[in-house]
């Protein structure tokens, strides 16, 4: 399977922007297995809207209150199996959205990495721009590698900040993809007027 796990270095960094910008761009599929919150609109109603070239799958587990994905689902005595989150069958590339960071908790025993070293796809990593991004991306980064998880690179969000993006660049050991500037708002138009990506997707068969 070709794609990418976009993750993040917290909540709330733009992962869901990211994911948006890609699948539009590469008329790819869309899926976040695991989505809380969604007494509002869901990060799947986001994409579709924001990217109505890009084919929506609906999420494995879909949960009402706003919390780390174990405890939304222990909220509703319920129980997130990582058997259970299959990927949805595509001709084409496939964007994979997280829950939060890496670290995040899934249940009492497995963590948001570990259910991308079972998918065995890339990462790219979205993090913030300001203060404070250089220790949780290398933190990220350091995780990703520790496993063995092929890392695509970095986007960051926000005002363009080069001390910081060099700092990623030099001690994470990977590029700056991307650096996304603050929208005025977030609408299909605007995510279709984003350059192209500058940057392909892996495909893991080929490593």
């Amino acid at each position: 399977m070709k794609g990418v796990f976009v993750t993040g270095t917290d909540t709330g960094v733009g992962k869901t922007l990211v994911s948006a910008w890609l699948a539009q761009k590469w008329r790819a599929d869309y899926w976040k297995p695991v989505q809380t919150g969604t007494l509002d609109d869901d990060d799947s109603t986001t994409v579709g809207r924001l990217a109505p070239d890009a084919r929506i799958h609906p999420p494995a587990y879909r949960f009402k209150a706003p919390l780390s994905p174990h405890e939304a689902a222990r909220r509703e005595g319920a129980r997130i199996d990582l058997s259970a989150l299959i990927p949805p069958p595509v001709g084409g590339p496939l964007v994979v959205e997280g829950a939060g960071g890496v670290m995040v908790p899934l249940n009492e025993l497995a963590l948001t990495v570990d259910f991308i070293e079972r998918l065995k796809l890339p990462a790219l990593v979205v993090a913030r721009s300001a203060l404070g991004t250089i220790n949780h991306t290398l933190l990220t980064l350091d995780l990703l590698r520790r496993r063995r998880i092929p890392i695509l690179g970095v986007v960051m969000n926000g005002q363009k900040n080069p001390g910081n993006r060099q700092a990623i660049e030099q001690f994470g050991g990977v590029p700056v993809l991307a650096e996304l500037q603050p929208l005025p708002a977030a609408t299909a138009r605007i995510v279709a007027g984003l350059p192209d990506p500058a940057f392909q997707l892996l495909d893991p068969s080929a490593s």
